[in-house]
């Protein structure tokens, strides 16, 4: 019977608190920079409980990000605010009728919230006009400065409070957002603790369900196993996104899992598995990709793919540190990965020529890497009037800052064999001379390999805060049952044991 050596930690709502002073301080020191006076309210909407289409049916509610950033609130129908010029917080609770303690259990009074959260007050969702009148010490109509601006990741754009008397107020669009979204990518050190937990629950999740894989499972197995480690042990209720529990030709799918490809394939032996999940604790996320041959040993065509992909990933890690470019640690992957590919015959030719053609982006379409926080794809990507690349592979980077200490991103280098891009760069006059087109028909069906870690950058390089084994002898060594970490005895002389 699986087990944990984890144990859910206690989340102190001095995170909130501290989230909420930085964007004070932020924010203050914005419109002091542009003279303008330091009054008004912070004002967000959490995230309302969402039905399913026109049934009763209400879904597993997860609060809105950046409501969650800055209050910690997990119930729906709440509004927050800030006051500038104080910096106390007032919670709004909606007033629940007296049946809800019938349905939905017993009704809480304003101090439970006031104490739970740590904010100064709290008052109905009623009262927002009236008490923020009363709290506003200047002549005049408050203002309330409102979350509106665009996510870089889903082009949608966030959505500014709304309620009834708003139009009592002034009220300031573009300010906040900016703001807001650049605070969040900075991690304080309790927000790490809750990655590296996510992170730790995640990679013992990751670890155990290389243990129990069996030829001839359901591919929705594997993510059964996931999922069930994280919450019965881990206390994760939410995944950070929907588990892609890909093998065969389906690890070439990059998003593969959603409703149309439901992890639902009987994997056989000699296949891939490339399992990219991770699990949320109290908000905030962990992204881990694995992926490993289902029958628990390599052969040389895996390890020729897998190994490439893990010099790319253990090379970029060694190379971060603040002021390095993340595009420049795109192509440093790229490169890695063609130059392993021409070392296996699969490509003929010049490298430096490849990465000219973007041969790179042929083998993986997406970005090195996100920002990770509350959000999986986290804030921040493009601020400050960054363009995106235009530049096959690099136009899904979704980011190109330099990395600054305390930054968390993902370092998820792939390679992958997708017929949708082999076809026209095969076809293609500029490009086919790099492809040895009886080497890699038969690569045809092998699908892909992406490996995937989460790194906080340090004052002087970086931190890997994923837990799982990597290099093919450890791998191999985990699925034969030997414990993780692997203790002395379970390390071979020779390093690696891919079958030839």
């Amino acid at each position: 019977m699986a087990t944990s050596s984890l144990t859910p930690p206690e989340v102190p709502m001095e995170l909130h608190a501290t989230n909420r002073d930085k964007l004070v301080k932020s924010l203050r020191q914005q419109l002091s920079e542009s003279t303008r006076p330091l009054h008004g309210f912070v004002l967000l909407q959490g995230g309302e409980e969402q039905m399913r289409h026109d049934t009763d049916h209400a879904e597993l509610f997860r609060q809105e990000s950046y409501f969650a950033y800055l209050f910690g609130v997990r119930e729906p129908g709440f509004y927050g605010a800030i006051d500038i010029a104080t910096g106390n917080s007032i919670l709004f609770a909606p007033r629940l009728p007296a049946e809800y303690a019938v349905w939905l259990g017993e009704i809480k009074p304003s101090s439970h919230f006031k104490e739970r959260y740590m904010v100064s007050k709290v008052h109905y969702t009623d009262e927002i006009v009236e008490v923020l009148h009363e709290e506003y010490m200047e002549q005049g109509k408050p203002l309330l400065f409102l979350l509106h601006g665009l996510n870089t990741d889903s082009n949608n754009f966030s959505k500014p409070a709304e309620f009834k008397g708003i139009e009592k107020f002034k009220t300031d669009l573009n300010t906040l957002h900016p703001i807001l979204a650049e605070c969040r990518v900075f991690k304080s050190d309790l927000e790490l603790a809750l990655i590296q937990y996510a992170n730790d629950i995640s990679s013992e999740a990751h670890v155990e369900v290389m243990r129990k894989i069996t030829v001839g499972m359901k591919e929705y197995q594997l993510e059964s196993m996931f999922l069930h480690h994280t919450y019965m042990y881990g206390g994760c209720r939410h995944c950070s996104y929907t588990c892609v529990c890909a093998t065969g030709e389906n690890s070439a799918v990059l998003h593969y899992g959603h409703a149309a490809a439901p992890n639902d394939r009987t994997f056989e032996d000699g296949d891939m598995a490339l399992l990219d999940m991770g699990a949320e604790y109290q908000f905030y996320g962990s992204d881990i990709t694995c992926s490993f041959p289902v029958n628990g040993k390599f052969t040389s065509d895996q390890c020729l793919i897998y190994n490439a992909v893990l010099q790319a990933h253990n090379t970029v890690i060694s190379t971060m540190k603040p002021g390095v470019n993340w595009i420049d640690m795109h192509k440093l992957a790229e490169r890695i990965i063609l130059d392993s590919l021409k070392t296996g015959c699969i490509l003929v030719g010049d490298v430096d020529d490849m990465m000219v053609k973007r041969l790179g982006a042929v083998f993986m379409p997406h970005g090195l890497g996100h920002f990770l926080g509350i959000d999986t794809h986290d804030t921040g990507g493009y601020l400050g009037g960054l363009e995106r690349p235009k530049e096959p592979g690099l136009k899904s980077l979704r980011t190109v800052r330099e990395l600054q200490e305390g930054m968390v991103i993902t370092v998820e280098p792939g390679c992958y064999f997708i017929d949708a891009l082999l076809v026209p760069a095969i076809e293609n006059l500029e490009t086919t001379k790099f492809f040895n087109c009886e080497i890699i028909g038969r690569f045809k069906s092998f699908g892909g390999v992406r490996i995937e870690s989460d790194v906080y950058v340090t004052s002087n390089g970086c931190k890997n805060m994923t837990n799982v084994p990597r290099e093919t002898w450890e791998i191999e060594a985990v699925m034969a049952g030997s414990p993780w970490p692997l203790d002395k005895s379970s390390i071979p002389s020779e390093n690696g044991s891919c079958i030839k």
